[in-house]
Order: C-alpha cells, then sequence, then structure tokens
C-alpha cells in the first residue's frame, strides 16, 4: 500500500482533476505565514460531498494521507501536507446552496468565501458576520474556529454553524447538528468538528446563522498617548455594557504598517477602531457614551466614517494587517501569533508583548479584537537565521506562557496547526489522552492532516 498506489486509483477516477504539476503542487504547500514550503504529493479537485467521500475510501485504503484545502490562508500551517500525500483542494465547491430568510439562515458549500456570501445575500437584507482578515473559505474558516473584527458582538463560527455535513476518514458522510436552533440530543459533534483542524473529517457543507443588516452603522477611529490608556479604554467600554459591533487595537507599528500598505497618515500612535450597529438613536447613544469613556483615558483624534464608501475603506485597511505588517522588515516572513485573555487582564498582556518584542529586537506590530481579550503580533523574521529565530520562538513562548498564567488561551482564532502543538499540554493536560482516543475513533489509520494540534506522546 503506497501513495503510488492511491494516485493511481485517484487518476482514475477524478482523471484531470487530480494534478502532480509541480506549479499546483506548489501552490498547495505554501503558506502566509513563515513556514517553509510542503508541498503534496498532488491536488485532488473535489466538486460534491461524494467526490470527497470517494477520494477518501482511496486514500483510507491505501493509508495515504489527506490535507483539506480551502484558500490557503490559514496562519499556523494547518495547509501544508507536511507528511505528503493529498491536497484536497475543495475551492471548487463554491455555491451557495440554500438561503432561508425565514429562519435567517443559508446552507453553502466549504468553498464560499466570506466575501462570496455576503455578496450574494445583499438583496436579502442579511449578512454573514464572521470576518477573519482574509477572505478565507466557511469551510476553512470553520476547521480553524476562526472569529474575526465581528466577533465581539456577533460571535466566532462556533457561535455561527448549526450544522455541518462530512466526510470521516474512510468515506463515511455524516451529518450533524439541525436547522433548529437549539438541541438536547447527544453529543455535540457540530462542535467537536468546527476548530478540529480537518484531523477528524473533512467539512462539505455548513449550515450558518445569518444576521439582519442594521438600521444604522458608524465607524470611527481615535487615538491614544499610550498602548495602556487605549486598552484601559476597551475594558471599561465592555464592563460598562455598550454593544460593541467592533472595537479594535492598532499600536504604533501597526500603523506605519498601514500607513505604507494603504496609503494612509494615520499618526504613528495606538489607535482604536471601532462600529457601532443599530437603530439610529441607539448609535447615536453608543457612540456618545464610548466617547465619554475614550476621552477620560485621553483619545484624541475621533476621525468618523460615516458613509458606506468611508467605512468600507477603514476596514478593509484592517483586514489588510497580515500584508500591511509584510511592508515592514522587506524580504523576511511575518510570525503571525495570537493569544486571548480575559479583558481584565488584557493591558497586562499587550504591554507585555510590547516590552518583550522591544528587549528581543523584534518588529511585531500589534493588532486585535481586543473587545473579546485577542490580539495579535505579527513578527518579522527569516526563517534561515536561527538566532533570529530563536528569540522569535522566546517572544511566542513567552505570549503563551502569560495568556495561560492569566487565564487565557494560546489562540483566539489562529489555532494551533504546526506552530502552536507544544503548549496544548500546558493548557490542555490529561484532556490531550481524551482527544487522541476521539482522534483514533474517528481516524484510526491518522490519515487525516497528520502532524497537526495534537502533539506525539501518550498523556
Amino acid at each position: 500500500m503506497t501513495i503510488e498506489t492511491a494516485l493511481s486509483a485517484l487518476s482514475a477516477l477524478l482523471g484531470d482533476r487530480l494534478s502532480t504539476a509541480a506549479n499546483v503542487r506548489d501552490q498547495h504547500g505554501t503558506s502566509e505565514a513563515h513556514y517553509l514550503p510542503a508541498p503534496p504529493d498532488a491536488v485532488a479537485f473535489a466538486r460534491s460531498t461524494e467526490d470527497v467521500a470517494d477520494i477518501l475510501r482511496i486514500c483510507h485504503a491505501e493509508d495515504c494521507p489527506v490535507v483539506a484545502y480551502g484558500t490557503g490562508t490559514s496562519l499556523e500551517g494547518q495547509h501544508l501536507a507536511i507528511k505528503g500525500g493529498i491536497s484536497l483542494d475543495l475551492s471548487q465547491m463554491n455555491k451557495v446552496l440554500d438561503v432561508v430568510p425565514e429562519d435567517m439562515l443559508a446552507v453553502v458549500q466549504p468553498g464560499v468565501t466570506r466575501e462570496q456570501i455576503n455578496a450574494e445575500l445583499r438583496a436579502t437584507g442579511m449578512f454573514f458576520p464572521v470576518d477573519p482578515g482574509a477572505n478565507a473559505s466557511l469551510g476553512g474558516m470553520a476547521a480553524t474556529r476562526a472569529s474575526g473584527t465581528t466577533a465581539v458582538r456577533y460571535g466566532t463560527m462556533r457561535e455561527n454553524v448549526l450544522a455541518l455535513t462530512a466526510v470521516l476518514a474512510d468515506g463515511t458522510i455524516v451529518e450533524t447538528g439541525t436547522r433548529a436552533r437549539k438541541s438536547s440530543t447527544g453529543y455535540d459533534m457540530t462542535h467537536l468538528l468546527i476548530g478540529s483542524e480537518g484531523t477528524l473529517g473533512i467539512i462539505t457543507e455548513l449550515t450558518v446563522k445569518l444576521q439582519g443588516i442594521p438600521e444604522a452603522v458608524s465607524a470611527a477611529t481615535c487615538r491614544f498617548d499610550s498602548i495602556e490608556d487605549a486598552v484601559n479604554t476597551v475594558i471599561l467600554t465592555i464592563q460598562s455594557g455598550i454593544p460593541m459591533a467592533r472595537i479594535e487595537l492598532v499600536d504604533e507599528q501597526m500603523v506605519t504598517g498601514f500607513n505604507a500598505y494603504s496609503g494612509t497618515q494615520l499618526p504613528e500612535k495606538p489607535h482604536l477602531f471601532l462600529e457601532f450597529h443599530g437603530s439610529d438613536a441607539g448609535v447615536k447613544e453608543q457612540a456618545e457614551a464610548f466617547g465619554a469613556i475614550a476621552e477620560d483615558f485621553g483619545a484624541t483624534g475621533f476621525d468618523w466614517a460615516e458613509s458606506t464608501e468611508a467605512r468600507n475603506a477603514l476596514w478593509k485597511m484592517r483586514h489588510s494587517g497580515h500584508y500591511a505588517t509584510g511592508t515592514l522588515s522587506p524580504g523576511k516572513r511575518t510570525m503571525a501569533t495570537d493569544v486571548c485573555v480575559p479583558i481584565s487582564h488584557l493591558a497586562e498582556a499587550v504591554v507585555l508583548a510590547q516590552t518583550e518584542r522591544d528587549r528581543l529586537g523584534l518588529l511585531a506590530p500589534i493588532v486585535g479584537h481586543v473587545g473579546d481579550g485577542n490580539f495579535h503580533c505579527g513578527v518579522r523574521c527569516d526563517p534561515n537565521e536561527p538566532e533570529e529565530m530563536a528569540r522569535v520562538a522566546e517572544l511566542s513562548g513567552i505570549l503563551a506562557d502569560c495568556a495561560l498564567r492569566l487565564g487565557g488561551t494560546v489562540s483566539g482564532e489562529h489555532g494551533i496547526g504546526i506552530g502552536k502543538m507544544k503548549y496544548m499540554d500546558a493548557e490542555h493536560g490529561p484532556l490531550l489522552a481524551s482527544m487522541r482516543a476521539i482522534k483514533t475513533a474517528l481516524d484510526p489509520k491518522g490519515i487525516l492532516n497528520p502532524g497537526k494540534l495534537l502533539p506525539p506522546g501518550n498523556r
């Protein structure tokens, strides 16, 4: 039983939808982050759930690794075929299958992207709220339990997926969840698959919640003299119960990147980017309440984006954070790490991140969805420089230790993939044995995304 045997059977099944061309393999073996390329042995393009099932039956029989691929935008190397095998490309499964306005839900294939679904929903008066920085696929977003700038108001993928169709390692097609908003029937298999990073099954269909487009929307930026003042503004805003739709922290290094990438001229100071949703009166009241808190912490330079065009430009700039970071220290790569802490400890964690990056001599812009305690450091680095990578690893470890010490998690949204497996024991301890037992039960041969999420070991 070999990969060659699997490729022969897959070629007979898929024809020209199985590619071993070097350029196709290279495309599927590269990462947005700092990880070295890991091309698969071949790329299989699926068009249906049945395609995925047929592919997995062959790969299961031949012990051939399978790694799901959506848009390739994950930041912890989840889509890299580090053990070889097949990259299972789901991008051609990109149809919105059903929209039910009465139930405020949609059924989509995994290759549908966040921008695509909202473009198709525009005439319905509804939208899908989860918005990671990249134009990611919804299947990949579910697999990595992604979130984004609106998570403080609308939640992450965990809260916005009602049901899934998935294919298990042996080709068995399963359906989890229903279109109902709640259920008390057995283990919650939907949310087991969400965040499993393609290690337990391949998601081929999602039923997602939709939200009504608000009557009024207002966005703004403001700046502060210190990162502490900006973060303390966020903490008091959330504790005061102001229903923010978005509240994002941008430090001075990130502002430098935005100015270079987006052509803006923001003063190089810590900023908050924010947005309010609701009725005209509600949005006005929320903005005034936030403004009073922010001014108490020395906020200045309020710049309101009232028009749709101005708001779109603001959030396009924010969503470009990873690429804006890439303008700093040209020629290097970005190690994008994130942690999430309880909101009361946010200032401590962010200040520590700044202090430690400066001590280590690293360029690491900070940006984050701080309304829910989540922030990111985009560390510029050269993977071929061992000394620099040692400092990068030290910073990542310091942030992970800090998050756990403060009662948080080593990743709020990027996931584990390759890079953060070493922290899983510290966060989960004896539960790792249960996770491995689940993995073995659903994927006994270990063909689904091997070498990811769960570190090797017996505990």
